[in-house]
């Protein structure tokens, strides 16, 4: 059996247990961060919960795993990829077990706060490991394999959860994650090769980490409970640490990377489009179950057209951009998806699918489409390839960041109650006000585009990363790329 670092050829039989295994781990991380939505009116029934249960069951897990991916990747590429995937995917179970047996409300946000460590741990490691265990002549094969499949995963997950939760019950979508994680870890350790990146030094950020773990769960406190010395307490940790990162040798968010005017735009760019996505998937599976009536799996289904657009069409976008240059698609991509939250204003009681849902998902699919490829491809084409892995995770952290503060704000801004998705007259209300407010952040997004990104001149486009994952059906975040193997740098510093 071949299971030499960089030697493993995709034929093999090895080569598909390794496809496989990575595939599980970034899938349970994946669907975690989205099928949630659709049980959330069945846990708030279940556990007797109110609004701000609900939010926090969403943004327990966003908060450890936006905080601490950037130190995952840094931990597999000095400890070993393999080492730290499968102890990332055994934590994830470890607390998917503990949010399926959760007894209250307390105990599931603790339990979705440690699920996210798993996933900030197990995720940057699958990717990486497909780099560094497949031959060169394989590995783009691979990497598409990988993306491909995980696509698909992405795709059906709210299909998926809504069927668990109408069915066994919404503890199943997390219990599910305990099975999974029983074949990814044997396969782990019996096919896939260590790997290291004998360029890791340094010491590792954990201050920095802390204190960005910290000024976000302060913020998002802040505006949960709402607490004004909670949102002055996490801006002041914010402000320690910025100051903390521009004075260490080896940070976690090195300072430089924004020197450049691109990345810095597009990283604008993902926050505004981020935040808007995260709150509109996070009201409109309320919405559909609480004022339309559908069941929890009616209402997964009802997402689905969105995710099958991006799986279909997702590569040709990516294509598409490097053609036309990113600005028109990072302009365009957000106009359309503000057009679809406008029309999700149309869906009330007893809203007619055909009607009145279908149009808004097939204009965000199509939005969606348009936008999050070329993104990905800005972000990486616009740092040296050697910090193209770093690029990616901080442009991924800052999508996850903007989501978390997204559904943490948007209730309040909305006016909800802590008991609003109990009526359907009172949460279509509230809704009616949040979707301008979504779509608003997306016409920001535009302008901003519009005024500050610009095409690459070809001899960077040739010189900088270009993106490996072509197939994006993540709606949380922008997909996880990595530094190339053989180039200096990965997803940490």
């Amino acid at each position: 059996m071949d299971r030499a670092p960089g030697e493993i050829r995709l034929s093999t039989a090895t080569g598909r247990w390794v496809i496989l295994t990575t595939v599980l781990g970034s899938s349970m991380a994946l669907l975690d961060s989205t099928v949630v939505n659709v049980a959330l009116p069945r846990i708030g029934e279940d556990l007797n919960a109110d609004m701000a249960v609900l939010q926090w069951t969403v943004n327990a897990y966003t908060l450890t795993l936006a905080g601490l991916i950037l130190l995952g990747g840094s931990l597999g590429d000095r400890y070993g990829r393999r080492k730290i995937f499968i102890f990332g995917v055994i934590w994830f179970a470890i607390g998917s077990l503990l949010c399926g047996l959760a007894p209250n409300d307390i105990l599931l946000v603790a339990a979705r706060a440690l699920q996210g460590v798993g996933a900030a741990l197990l995720t940057p490691g699958s990717l990486s490991l497909i780099q560094a265990s497949f031959h060169p002549d394989d590995r783009a094969r691979a990497v598409g394999l990988w993306s491909g499949f995980g696509g698909v995963g992405a795709a059906v997950g709210p299909f998926l959860g809504g069927w668990l939760v109408d069915g066994p019950g919404w503890r199943w979508v997390f219990l599910i994650n305990v099975p999974l994680a029983a074949l990814c870890v044997p396969v782990a350790l019996r096919h896939v090769p260590e790997s290291r990146d004998p360029q890791a030094h340094g010491r590792f950020d954990v201050l920095g980490a802390v204190l960005g773990a910290a000024a976000l769960a302060l913020i998002t406190y802040g505006l949960i409970a709402p607490q004004v010395w909670a949102g002055v307490a996490g801006v002041v940790v914010g402000i320690a640490f910025v100051l903390v990162e521009r004075s260490r040798p080896d940070p976690m968010l090195p300072p430089s990377i924004f020197a450049s005017r691109q990345f810095t735009a597009a990283n604008l760019v993902t926050v505004c489009v981020y935040a808007a996505f995260a709150g509109f998937f996070f009201l409109t599976a309320l919405q559909l179950q609480v004022v339309a009536g559908y069941s929890a799996l009616g209402a997964g289904t009802a997402l689905l057209p969105t995710t099958i657009l991006m799986l279909l069409f997702s590569a040709r976008s990516g294509e598409l951009g490097e053609r036309i240059g990113p600005r028109i698609p990072l302009t365009v991509g957000p106009l359309l998806c503000a057009g679809a939250m406008l029309l999700m204003l149309r869906v009330g009681e007893d809203a007619s699918y055909v009607r009145d849902v279908l149009p808004a998902m097939l204009v965000m699919g199509l939005g969606m489409v348009t936008l999050v490829a070329p993104l990905t491809a800005t972000v990486l084409s616009s740092v040296e390839t050697a910090r193209a892995g770093l690029a990616s995770g901080i442009n991924n952290a800052a999508a996850r960041a903007a989501g978390l503060l997204a559904v943490a704000a948007l209730p309040l801004l909305a006016g909800m109650g802590p008991e609003a998705y109990r009526s359907a007259e009172q949460f279509g209300e509230t809704f009616r006000r949040a979707m301008p407010m979504c779509a608003g952040v997306l016409v920001l997004g535009a302008m901003i585009a519009w005024t500050t990104v610009r095409r690459p001149a070809p001899a960077d486009v040739l010189a900088r990363a270009r993106p490996q994952c072509r197939v994006n059906c993540g709606v949380s975040a922008p997909p996880l790329e990595q530094a190339e193997e053989g180039a200096a740098g990965s997803a940490g510093p």
